[in-house]
């Protein structure tokens, strides 16, 4: 096949690659992440480049403007190369690539510290511990083998009856035990009932063992480093999710997968893992040998793509996975740089759509305990919930789409610096804004919309349906046959470009918020409850701990319920990861868990659509539902200014 040549700018990369390849495959051979929603399929829009010459030959789309396609845009998963090109990537289509992220982008998912309102605690007694022992020489009353008087020694500090220990650690004991006077370190495992001997050290080494807690999530990756010694947590970093080139969504990360494998996706969350290991470790003068032990948590599909396993039962009638409680394995076996007999656990997941990160919710939120009826949200990309007490819990999951991450937007964009997170929008149409990092702004992240689009509706710019209304705002435009709201003119922001908020971006956070609502509505009318019996509602993801409370229940997102009764409990799919590393008994209770909580497919409820359409207007279209919203909108609304 003919070679020809692509350099990527403003970066300078270059690569030769076969004639006749789209530019978005050939961005991913030359490690050029550029933002792709829908994983190359030609309908998000995202993975914009400009054509700085060279010859191509793009598809027709009609998700470029004429304007653009003047100034050489094209989409690269839509656009083949057929010769020698020169390509820029606009600052808005540079997906972040698996790099650590120190700043403000990390604070946002790296919370150290819990912030459950009920949080459970437990027994420290880590998966993988080490123990020192000072073993009695062998005499001829005394003959036992060394394995075996290593392992009468283990029995009497703790409770192990059944044990094992590999051939290559084995083999090491005769002279290490010698060597040593008698006096080592055992690295010891659990896996099921079985107490696995994992490594022999020479001396006491009890205080060196470390392990790394991971929320492997569909948009971002965290990593908490942690003493399994003394349970402190030591340090943190988060990445974004280098799967987002094969699509946004865990439903186009999987078909990607039927097509093309999920070798892939494997290797990249993998590498993220890795890259935010090595950081931490060298921060913090960890040896890499002394971490024994991961445990990762992540929705059931996320699990499957880093364990290696075959995801495609997950979309498929029954929904099946290929397990909800996969046993523990070698790290190195799926490609983790740790200590190279160190230990890979994942959380259980309770179904195909309501995973590990659920049932560490569950843990984190003491929502299992709980004698009061509480339900647990956690907001993302899939929108699960739970609902129930300590006698019971029932679990429901609902596609909610991207949007609530910046994705699916014509200005959305993740929660990093430059990002718009807070709006707010006055009665005469004032508008101030706050973005990450107080730098200029760049685009609008999910925060930043649901203000957005709750202020627009309470300043009478929006009506019930989720319409722009051009009488109500100068601001409100028609821009290539559908009207838009200029938030940011191009003069004020960081890309040169008008911020603004289109009727289909609208349109898409309204289906996911309607989701959300009718899913949990659905639980409560299964139950034969109603939202004012919700004693407590937990919102969880690192994005609900920049939601504001009374904007979401504007939009219709979350019950109309008292605020005091709403709090966010942080990122509990990390919680809940480091507790289970940390006790062998959270870990049980865990399992306990997902096999306790009842799934409930949103599927066999009869009424679930009618629900969903319902919650597609603002806030609903039964205003008894919002008392709080409804007051305020029999108030004549005036003409907004146009002031920022």
């Amino acid at each position: 096949m003919e070679k020809i040549k692509v350099t990527f700018h403003p970066t300078g990369e270059m690569v030769e690659v076969e004639r006749g390849m789209t530019l978005l495959e050939i961005a991913k051979v030359a490690g050029v992440f550029i933002a792709s929603i829908c994983g190359g399929d030609g309908i998000c829009g995202k993975c914009r480049l400009i054509i700085r010459g060279g010859d191509v030959e793009a598809n027709p789309t009609t998700l470029l403007t004429r304007d653009e396609i003047k100034a050489g845009y094209v989409i690269a998963c839509q656009t083949k190369v057929l010769g020698d090109v020169s390509v820029l990537v606009p600052p808005e289509s540079r997906a972040l690539e698996a790099q650590i992220l120190v700043d403000e982008d990390a604070q946002r998912f790296r919370a150290l510290y819990p912030t459950t309102a009920e949080q459970a605690f437990f027994r420290h007694d880590p998966l993988v511990r080490k123990l020192y022992l000072e073993l009695s020489p062998p005499s001829l009353q005394d003959n036992l083998g060394c394995r075996e008087r290593l392992f009468r020694q283990i029995r009497r500090h703790i409770h192990a009856p059944v044990m094992q220990m590999g051939l290559k650690v084995l083999r090491t004991l005769p002279t290490l035990h010698r060597n040593q006077d008698w006096k080592v370190t055992a690295t010891l495992g659990q896996r099921g009932g079985t107490t696995e001997v994992i490594q022999v050290e020479p001396g006491d080494r009890a205080r060196q063992n470390y392990g790394v807690a991971v929320d492997v999530g569909t948009a971002t990756v965290v990593v908490h480093l942690v003493d399994l010694f003394t349970s402190e947590t030591i340090d943190a970093e988060a990445c974004y999710n280098s799967q987002m080139p094969f699509g946004a969504e865990v439903t186009r990360r999987i078909i990607y997968a039927e097509r093309e494998g999920s070798k892939e996706l494997r290797e990249a969350v993998v590498l993220d893992i890795n890259n935010l290991i090595s950081t931490l470790v060298s921060r913090n003068r960890v040896e890499l040998h002394d971490l024994t032990t991961l445990f990762a948590a992540g929705n059931t599909t996320m699990l499957h793509f880093l364990l290696g396993l075959d995801p495609s039962g997950i979309r498929k009638s029954p929904y099946i996975p290929a397990a909800t409680v996969p046993p523990p394995v070698r790290a190195a076996e799926v490609g983790i740089k740790i200590n190279p007999r160190g230990l890979l656990y994942t959380m259980p997941s309770i179904g195909s759509w309501v995973g590990g990160d659920i049932t560490a919710g569950i843990l984190a939120s003491g929502l299992y305990q709980a004698e009061r009826l509480t339900m647990l949200i956690d907001v993302g990309t899939n929108g699960e919930i739970v609902f129930g007490n300590r006698e019971w819990m029932l679990a429901c999951a609902t596609s909610a789409g991207p949007a609530f991450e910046g994705s699916g937007v014509k200005c959305g964009m993740k929660a990093s610096r430059g990002a718009i997170e807070r709006v707010e929008i006055s009665a005469e149409g004032q508008i101030t804004y706050r973005t990450i990092g107080d730098g200029e702004p760049k685009g609008l992240c999910g925060s930043g919309l649901i203000d957005v689009i709750a202020g627009l509706f309470q300043a009478g710019i929006l009506d019930r349906s989720g319409n722009l209304l051009p009488d109500r705002s100068e601001r409100v435009r028609t821009e290539d046959g559908q009207l838009e709201f200029v938030l940011v003119p191009a003069d004020r922001t960081g890309t040169g470009r008008d911020i603004a908020i289109t009727q289909p971006d609208i349109e898409n956070l309204l289906r996911a918020k309607a989701a959300i609502y009718a899913g949990a509505k659905t639980l409560l009318e299964s139950t034969h409850h109603e939202f004012g019996d919700i004693e407590q509602l937990f919102i969880a993801g690192g994005f609900g701990n920049y939601l504001d409370r009374s904007k979401a229940i504007t939009l219709g997102m979350i019950p109309d319920i008292p605020l005091d009764r709403i709090r966010f409990v942080g990122n509990t799919s990390l919680i809940g990861a480091k507790m289970a590393l940390l006790s062998t008994e959270a870990l049980a209770k865990s399992l306990e868990i997902a096999r306790s909580t009842t799934y409930y497919d949103l599927i066999t409820y009869p009424n679930y659509y009618e629900e969903f359409m319902s919650a597609k207007f603002l806030p609903h279209t039964n205003l008894d539902l919002f008392p709080t919203v409804a007051d305020p909108l029999t108030a004549e609304r005036p003409r907004s200014k146009e002031t920022v």
